[in-house]
Formats: structure tokens, C-alpha cells, sequence
């Protein structure tokens, strides 16, 4: 497992781990700690596109990456719309948007050197036309 997670980069590591970490959040928020209506509400489904993106995530696929990075800043804006609430619903909201937060800026730290390298490429091809 040590090697495992040797092998990752420590911003992908910290990402992964914020949207396990907003999934459960979403559950537990939505289900037990302050339901929308009692005994739960349909909001519970709003953690469904995080569980999409965590496999991608782990498994450093670029793609999943910046469409994740893009999907997590809905949670951000929840969380900072729901932060107005009183009582628990204010430190699970805080606590939404600080996870939000947190994998949205390792997702562009971990993707900034591979974007940088992508455009040093593309640079690279249209300064050095191939023989046809």
C-alpha cells in the first residue's frame, strides 16, 4: 500500500482525498446531521457526480481532472451559499467549501506542469513542420 501511494503525486493524493471526503459530507449532511425534510431528503444525490470522478482522479487522467475541476466549484458555490445558515448547517457548509476549495487548487498545481509541457509540445510541432 506504502508504494502505492508513493507513486502519486501528493496534490493528486490531497485531491482524491477531498472528494472522498465532500462525498461523504454530502451524504451525511443530507441524510443524518440537518436533512433538507426529516428522515432525509433527494439532495443526498448531489454527491452521485463526485463518485464519477474519483477513479479518473486516482488513476491521474487529465481529462477527469479538468472537468473534476470545473465540477467542484458547484460545490464551492453551495457551500458558500448554504454558509449564511445558522447552527450545524454553518460548519458543514464551511467545511464544504474549505473541501472544495482545497481539490480545486491541487487539481491546478497538479495540472499546471502537464498543461505547461502540453503547450511546450504543441509550440515545439508547429515550429518544426514534418517532411509530407
Amino acid at each position: 500500500m506504502h508504494k502505492l501511494l508513493a507513486n502519486k503525486n501528493p496534490y493528486q493524493l490531497l485531491a482524491v482525498a477531498a472528494f472522498v471526503d465532500l462525498f461523504i459530507l454530502c451524504v451525511v449532511w443530507e441524510w443524518f446531521i440537518s436533512p433538507l425534510r426529516p428522515g432525509g431528503s433527494w439532495l443526498i444525490l448531489k454527491g452521485i457526480p463526485l463518485l464519477f470522478a474519483i477513479p479518473g482522479l486516482w488513476k491521474g487522467k487529465v481529462y477527469t481532472m479538468q472537468w473534476a475541476s470545473m465540477l467542484i466549484l458547484l460545490y464551492a458555490t453551495e457551500g458558500l451559499v448554504r454558509i449564511l445558515e445558522s447552527g450545524a448547517n454553518f460548519w458543514l457548509a464551511l467545511l464544504e467549501t474549505l473541501l472544495a476549495t482545497i481539490a480545486f487548487v491541487c487539481l491546478l498545481i497538479y495540472l499546471k506542469p502537464i498543461k505547461k509541457a502540453a503547450k511546450s509540445l504543441a509550440k515545439q510541432n508547429k515550429d518544426c513542420p514534418h517532411d509530407r
